[in-house]
This record gives structure tokens, C-alpha cells and sequence, in this order.
């Protein structure tokens, strides 16, 4: 009977592992994305103190036309999004596209694709601990404003699922003052709980300009109660 035990544990330990780690995608798929930031770098100046946002494409496409530079004005930003990404990438990637660049502040949009690609909450979750706590091994004075995962039209099946993660994220969030959560989901919705459909690209998944518009209206009184004491020209000394 105690061997049965011990087998059957071990089987449930196993399934566990698989279905947490099974769909994690490879970050050097995105080795040239990130080689391209690389690139830019060479030939601009990022002031040391600015608010770094990274994330999935959500956030690259947030700074098409300098949208997101103009919602958030006048805070010091550096976009550094990387489309199709999941939260294990960034924190593979973290030194590259969040350490170097010594922010004073971070917020993340992630766990969108980490559940469309099947990747556990679980997981999710331990990579967004990971990759707080290697910043803040660096700077433990760093802010981080961590946006929910958003719903939207194509993915609504796995809307129960980031739901769900968004009230991980929040109670990880109100573990410590440093972490700040922002419901940019909420005002996505329309009264009857679904997406609103005309926030939404043709592909039913990304946002147009009427959906960062909501995103401004949810992220920009937050940074600006947060951040904008901090803020000097060229992102000086905190």
C-alpha cells in the first residue's frame, strides 16, 4: 500500500511538472528581436533612472507612432515590448532588455501568451517572482507596475484561465509596497462581460487606438501618482 502511495505521488509530481513546464517556447526564437534592441542602442542614449515597460507585443505596439510615450507624457520611457513573449523570455532575456538600463521603475504586461500557450498560472507566477527579485537584486529601490492580462476576442476561451492569474498577480502585488497592480482588464469589458469589440485590431487580439486609450486612461494617473516625484530631466538621480 505505501509503495502504491509513494508511486501514485510521484505520478501526480510528474504531471505537475509537465503540465507547469510542457509549453514553455524556447527563448532563443527571439534571439533576433532582442539583437535588434542592441542595435538601436548603439546609436541612442538611454537615460539611467527612466520607468522601463516590457512585456509581449501589447506593449512594442503601445509606442507605434510614439503613442505610448505621448499617454504617459511627461515621464522618461524606454519601450523595450518584444512581441510574442512569454514572462520565462523575460527573465532569459533580463539582463539585456531590463538590468542595463538601470530603471527606476518597471512595468510588465505578461501571462497573456504564457496561458494561450497552455503554461500553467503556477509557472507564470514564479517567473514574475524570478524576475522581480533578480531586479531588485540590483536595486532593491525599484518600482514595479504590473499590468493585468488583458481579455480579448480571439482568446476569450482562455479568458477563466487569465482571469484567474490576474488575481495571482494582484495578491502578489499586495505582498509588497514596491509592487503595484494596474486592472487594465476591467475597462476592456463591456456590461455584458464580454470584450469590447471595437477596442480591438482585425485580428480580434490586438488593441487599436480606442483600446490604449483605455489602457492610458487605467496607466497613466497610477505612474503619475508613483512616479512623477521622481521624475527629472534626463531621469537624474532618484
Amino acid at each position: 500500500m505505501g509503495n502504491w502511495v509513494t508511486m501514485q505521488s510521484a505520478a501526480l509530481l510528474l504531471s505537475v511538472s509537465i503540465t507547469l513546464f510542457a509549453a514553455m517556447p524556447e527563448p532563443e526564437r527571439l534571439t533576433t528581436e532582442i539583437e535588434k534592441f542592441a542595435q538601436g542602442d548603439a546609436q541612442n542614449h538611454w537615460p539611467e533612472g527612466a520607468i522601463l515597460a516590457t512585456g509581449s507585443s501589447s506593449i512594442r505596439l503601445w509606442s507605434v507612432n510614439q503613442l505610448m510615450e505621448g499617454h504617459l507624457a511627461p515621464l522618461t520611457l524606454i519601450n523595450r515590448g518584444f512581441g510574442g513573449s512569454v514572462l520565462n523570455d523575460l527573465d532569459f532575456y533580463l539582463d539585456s532588455l531590463v538590468i542595463k538600463y538601470r530603471p527606476r521603475a518597471v512595468m510588465i504586461y505578461e501571462g497573456d501568451n504564457d496561458i494561450a500557450f497552455g503554461i500553467a498560472a503556477a509557472a507564470v507566477l514564479k517567473s514574475m517572482v524570478r524576475v522581480i527579485q533578480r531586479v531588485h537584486d540590483q536595486d532593491p529601490r525599484v518600482r514595479f507596475y504590473i499590468l493585468s492580462v488583458k481579455p480579448s476576442i480571439s482568446r476569450w476561451s482562455h479568458w477563466p484561465a487569465m482571469r484567474a492569474l490576474n488575481v495571482e498577480l494582484q495578491a502578489l502585488c499586495d505582498t509588497d509596497k514596491r509592487l503595484v497592480y494596474i486592472d487594465v482588464a476591467s475597462p476592456m469589458l463591456a456590461t455584458n462581460g464580454k470584450p469590447l469589440a471595437e477596442i480591438y485590431s482585425p485580428d480580434g487580439l490586438h488593441m487599436n487606438h480606442l483600446g490604449y486609450q483605455l489602457w492610458r486612461d487605467a496607466v497613466r494617473p497610477v505612474l503619475l501618482k508613483g512616479e512623477g516625484e521622481f521624475e527629472r530631466p534626463q531621469a537624474g538621480p532618484r
